[in-house]
């Protein structure tokens, strides 16, 4: 398995000679048509999936994207359907305009400055753990804990809280990609929680919609998170996809 850091994340090159992003001047740009200016966007981070496959001389792969990674994996598949042996896309969107956007609260949360946690620690906890909290699942316990120590691990591996403006804005300009989902020759999954309030699940009904012969696996008390209570359901699901490949198992 191969699990990477994207651009401007992680250990991954950052962009940090960008200036920050203006959300409200990238939204008033797309309200009137314009394509703004952004360091990069999901064909440049789907390239960059291909490229890293090519350094690793691996020709073909299953790929596996959730929330922004699910976007990145579907351009992978419908621009490279010789690298993509099967796709499971998770919590994501196909990019159609039509569908219900996040509530303003949970943009907000997402793009409002928050405490810096080399400075703040306390602040910048009680921020991340709201945000966690509201975008969870209703089934499952919120195990607090262990979100701690994961954004404690996350900031103290790279912490550049400007980037996740660059992202977002590389998705806001992604467009419908609905056009591209219908070239998808892989088995495709598209896993969905029925309780996702950053994209809800009409955004995965659409997705496996218009995917040819996708599989849709609507997940009850599933959020925009992963509990490890559902991991073997995921897996199992992500194994099943592969499997339709019978091509991947036999050469």
């Amino acid at each position: 398995m191969i699990r990477f850091d994207n651009r401007d994340v992680g250990h991954s090159a950052h962009f940090s000679h960008d200036q920050a992003l203006d959300f409200d001047a990238l939204a008033t740009a797309l309200k009137s048509g314009k394509r703004p200016d952004i360091p990069y966007t999901l064909d440049d981070m789907s390239n960059d999936a291909i490229e890293l496959l090519d350094a690793l001389s691996i020709d073909r792969a299953h790929f596996v994207g959730r929330s922004m990674g699910g976007m990145i994996a579907q351009i992978a598949a419908s621009e490279y359907p010789e690298r993509v042996l099967s796709l499971t896309s998770i919590m994501s969107s196909s990019g159609n305009p039509t569908l219900p956007q996040a509530s303003p609260d949970i943009m907000a949360m997402m793009t409002q400055p928050t405490p810096n946690p080399f400075e703040d620690e306390a602040g910048f906890l009680a921020h991340s753990l709201s945000f966690a909290k509201r975008i969870a699942g209703t089934s499952y316990p919120f195990e607090e804990d262990a979100y701690q120590a994961l954004i404690l691990e996350e900031v103290r591996r790279a912490y550049d809280p400007v980037s996740v403006g660059r992202q977002i804005a590389a998705i806001a300009v992604s467009g419908d990609r609905r056009q591209r989902l219908t070239t998808i020759k892989a088995p495709a999954l598209v896993i969905h929680g029925l309780d996702d309030p950053l994209f809800v699940p009409a955004c995965g009904e659409d997705t496996a919609s218009a995917i040819p012969g996708a599989e849709f696996m609507l997940v009850e008390g599933m959020g925009h998170d992963l509990p490890h209570q559902l991991y073997k359901v995921i897996a199992d699901g992500i194994e099943r996809t592969a499997r339709r490949n019978r091509h991947a198992f036999t050469e």
